[in-house]
């Protein structure tokens, strides 16, 4: 079965402190739904500004008791809303129905751009006419009697018409010309249009047709189309903005097997103001809080809802019954208040059939009840975060990584890298980089020789900025790397769905492979950078090229 490709782009929002990785086997679906994740921040960003904002103008205002005691008010119902949307976790899903279909990914806006208008013609002013009375001569009683003043009367008035009918003509030429130049350029201007127009609805039918095809092959039940659309479903569930939006599926198609690792909500991230009062003799706003036994019966319930609520969704989104059962694990990160860590931590996990499930009313009984009569798992007091066994895991491991050995220790300057044990040299790329991920909590993972599909070595790195998986590859060459070797990384990152690629070798690069390497997430490290890497590590070492050719001729004879 042929490899299937995924991309991913990371985003973030500064304002919100957020980042999410959006990922699919289609590169358009991929960025539309970047795009409405982005929307979708900046809406919330909005709303955060827009509320704080009205807050603190409500604050300044403190020597008005009325706008104070208004500001108290609406803190108050923004308070009671809140908890009340804690509340209604499960009644909005129900109350919603299926939350995503195939329609809303599609594009369906009409072009922006209008057709451009016929530019509308100059009209040019009437020929000046002999008989207008501006070009009529005007005599006085005298120029009846002295013939040369008369006929210079009749000269002057001739010569003024000839005057205004040659500016007429200059004036007509040119309107007439820029018409013209208008006319002709006008259906110029609508094939532009046009052309830009087409390819606007081309891009729309591309997009839909790629739609189509994502439809098509989770309706096919293709194994990484029904995980993608059930991601999808997880992506259109709305929570508030205080919930983590983070999680991973994985789809076992041979017993219809969904499993779900789902971030939930640390107990302190769950609103607990109820009421804010403004003491005038004071000057100063009074919060009351829910107390600490029912922000903790709040935060159970809001667990129990969340869990409920992603098998509805799962499940009721599953038109084709790609699905039998759900393997929900409910995942929390807090700080360990004992070691002042960050800790993960399962508290909850269940598995739901299909069937029974969605027989189940969920609009009626207790969240907790429903989850316990279907044998799930919890601590239990939720708030205390104690761990549970996940039944089902999702599985995070690549059975092409093999175990590592040391190399790094064992060289000196009497060592000629350019000659060294092709698979020595992997795990020495894989052992210099490790040194350098580790110092961020990544790791390094070398792969099987015969199974490595292009890939020597495997980083993955945390960092949320520069992060994510890292393809490496190391090349044991005497020769110059070409514009090959470097493709070659290239479409392995692509089909890996890595965020970065690292070619190194112990000699160098041509100049193709550089101009090729220009502006992708690429790092080519020849052989001098490669020593130098060693050296900050404290490994001093060497390369000579012309004898290993030699020694590795020689081996090539005595196989």
């Amino acid at each position: 079965m042929a490899t299937r490709t995924y991309y991913y782009i990371d985003i973030s929002h500064d304002g919100l402190n957020t980042l999410r990785r959006i990922r699919g086997s289609d590169k358009l679906v991929v960025e539309q739904m970047a795009a409405k994740q982005r929307a979708l921040w900046d809406e919330q960003w909005e709303k955060k500004q827009q509320a704080e904002s009205k807050r603190s103008q409500r604050e300044v205002a403190a020597i008005q008791r009325e706008a104070q005691k208004e500001t108290a008010l609406e803190r108050t119902q923004q308070a009671q809303e809140a908890l009340q949307e804690i509340e209604d976790l499960l009644k909005h899903a129900l109350e919603e129905g299926v939350i995503f279909k195939w329609e809303s990914l599609l594009k369906t806006e009409d072009f922006p751009e209008p057709e451009p208008a016929r530019p509308p013609l100059q009209e040019v002013h009437p020929k000046p006419n002999a008989a207008d009375p501006a070009f009529l001569p005007r005599f006085n009683f005298f120029d009846h009697f002295v013939s040369s003043w008369k006929k210079a009367k009749i000269d002057a008035a001739q010569q003024r018409f000839a005057v205004a009918v040659r500016l007429w003509e200059t004036t007509a030429e040119g309107v007439e010309k820029s018409n013209a130049a208008a006319q002709e350029k006008y259906p110029q201007e609508v094939a532009a249009w046009q052309v830009r127009k087409d390819e606007f609805l081309q891009s729309q039918n591309l997009f839909k047709s790629r739609i189509e095809a994502c439809k098509a092959a989770y309706e096919e039940k293709q194994v990484d189309a029904v995980a993608e659309y059930c991601d999808r479903v997880l992506s259109a569930s709305r929570y508030p903005d205080c919930f983590p939006r983070e999680w991973e599926v994985e789809y076992r198609p041979d017993n219809r097997i969904l499993v779900v690792e789902f971030s939930l909500p640390a107990p302190d991230a769950l609103p607990t103001l109820r009421e804010v009062r403004y003491i005038q003799s004071k000057d100063a706003f009074r919060e009351t809080h829910i107390s600490d036994a029912q922000a903790n019966k709040q935060y159970e319930a809001a667990l129990y809802k969340m869990a409920l609520r992603t098998l509805y969704e799962l499940f009721k989104a599953d038109y084709i019954d790609a699905l039998s059962l759900i393997v929900f694990n409910g995942w929390v990160k807090s700080i360990d208040k004992t070691t002042g860590n960050e800790t993960n931590s399962c508290v909850l996990s269940i598995e739901a059939d299909k069937e029974e499930f969605m027989k189940i009313d969920l609009a009626q009984g207790d969240p907790k009840t429903h989850f316990q009569s279907m044998k799930g798992g919890s601590c239990s007091t939720l708030h205390s975060l104690t761990p549970v066994a996940p039944l089902l895991h999702v599985n995070r491991e690549d059975a092409r990584f093999i175990n590592s050995y040391a190399v790094a220790d064992g060289l000196d300057t009497r060592v000629n890298l350019s000659a060294m044990n092709s698979g020595d040299f992997e795990h020495l790329v894989r052992e210099l980089f490790e040194k350098y991920f580790s110092k961020s909590g990544g790791a390094v993972k070398v792969t099987q020789a015969s199974r490595d599909g292009g890939v020597d070595a495997v980083a993955f790195d945390p960092d949320p900025s520069r992060g994510g998986k890292i393809v490496i590859q190391a090349k044991r060459y005497t020769n110059t790397v070409g514009i090959a070797e470097v493709k070659d990384l290239y479409g392995t990152l692509l089909n890996e769905g890595a965020s970065k690629g690292i070619l190194v070798t112990t000699s160098d690069y041509g100049p193709d492979a550089y101009d090729f390497a220009k502006g992708k997430p690429i790092t080519l490290l020849n052989g001098a950078n490669l020593l130098h890497l060693l050296a900050k590590h404290g490994h001093l070492t060497k390369f000579e090229i012309v004898r290993a050719r030699r020694i590795l001729l020689e081996k090539e004879k005595q196989d």
